[in-house]
């Protein structure tokens, strides 16, 4: 029995995936792709770790997010040789209370839905899988990973507006985006160009 990590990217239409199986060396990738049109007609494909094509299926319709994470949910469960331990997430906002990945229970879910306002066309669908894991699989451990977090060590003063005050308290500030993808590209540069990390 392989024991598995998944990986989620819960986009605004699209729902992208990564299924990493526990190696000597650590994690390996084991298959990769994604459900895109939940909005219109969705469409799955997945791919192995060589990138090669395994499995395609047209839907008749929209699936949306919940649905799309049932039918990913569902394939991974129903593989004998795999034992799916935990759900990685990521989630565009962390507000002010995440500088760091956190582990998903109610009272994180509720702090993230508050944050709607601040990203409408991306929290609701980063959050819709977590609902819908937490309830078929209550004991599976979840935890989601912030777009913002990256950012937060900056200088407070770089994260403000010239605003009064009362605005920056009710949470109104410069939290930066695309935080997973800074740091992924911050840590591997310097293998890749050490000249150019060191600019």
């Amino acid at each position: 029995m392989r024991e598995a990590l998944l990986v989620l990217n819960a986009g605004s239409s699209s729902l992208k995936f990564s299924v990493f199986v526990a190696a000597a060396d650590g994690l390996a990738l084991s298959s990769h792709g994604q459900i895109e049109g939940l909005t219109t007609r969705s469409h799955f494909t997945e791919a192995g770790a060589d990138g090669r094509l395994r499995d395609e299926r047209l839907f008749d319709g929209a699936l949306g997010h919940e649905a799309a994470t049932e039918f990913l949910l569902e394939r991974l469960l129903a593989l004998p040789d795999l034992a799916l331990r935990a759900v990685g997430h990521r989630v565009v906002h962390g507000g002010s209370a995440h500088a760091a990945p956190v582990l998903v229970d109610g009272d994180v879910l509720t702090v993230l839905e508050a944050l709607i306002p601040l990203a409408p066309l991306h929290q609701p669908h980063n959050l819709a899988p977590m609902r819908v894991l937490r309830a078929r699989a209550p004991g599976l451990p979840q935890v989601a990973c912030f777009d913002t977090a990256f950012h937060r060590t900056r200088p407070e003063l770089e994260q403000r507006y010239a605003l009064p005050e009362s605005i920056t308290r009710q949470g109104v500030h410069r939290y930066g985006f695309h935080g997973l993808s800074y740091e992924y590209v911050a840590q591997r540069l310097p293998a890749l160009d050490a000249r150019a990390a060191a600019g």
